[in-house]
């Protein structure tokens, strides 16, 4: 039997017609699509969705425009270049991404330089105290002493710590503001 008129009893819904159908165009199907697409594995899904769409668009088959075989290659080749824009735009957006980036990638050299200018700078505005307000907030910001036990382990009124702490803070926000 022809591909025109298997082509025809496809779309009447024919099963074992299709099966016939395919095994006369599936070939010439692959091959189209395979000298498009180029990669073996997307050709054979390639080649699986123009015969899948065969099956469900049969009906549109029109003999008085052309013969079965050039209709179901058109099919096919129209799939495979949708595959391989598809592919091609995908490609673009992602370089468009890998250009855009995530911005710089994160430098352990420059960020350890960093904070060791932090912690040096630090340092010399705690220089900048009095022994006593270096003490009490060495204590509680580097020990982790609360204000209490900061007033018990100087032997000192906790009001007294609370006002060198609040003095020596004022300080060390005001020589570090420079460093900002």
């Amino acid at each position: 039997m022809e591909a025109d008129e298997l082509l025809v009893r496809v779309a009447g819904g024919d099963q074992k017609a299709f099966e016939e159908l395919y095994g006369l165009v599936s070939g010439p199907v692959y091959g189209l699509v395979r000298r498009v697409v180029r990669d073996p594995a997307q050709s054979e899904e390639v080649a699986q969705e123009a015969l899948l769409e065969l099956w469900r668009s049969a009906a549109r088959f029109d003999p008085g425009r052309g013969t079965a075989l050039s209709w179901v290659l058109t099919l096919a080749h129209r799939r495979a270049v949708d595959r391989v824009r598809s592919a091609r735009v995908a490609g673009e957006r992602e370089q468009r991404e890998a250009r855009r980036g995530p911005g710089p990638a994160f430098d352990q050299v420059a960020e350890e330089v960093e904070a060791g200018l932090e912690r040096e700078w630090v340092r010399r505005c705690l220089d900048r105290l009095t022994a006593l307000q270096r003490q009490s907030v060495t204590l509680a910001y580097y020990d982790g002493y609360t204000y209490r036990e900061v007033a018990e382990r100087l032997s000192l009124p906790l009001g007294t710590v609370k006002t060198r702490m609040r003095d020596g803070l004022t300080r060390l926000r005001d020589c570090l503001g420079g460093a900002a």
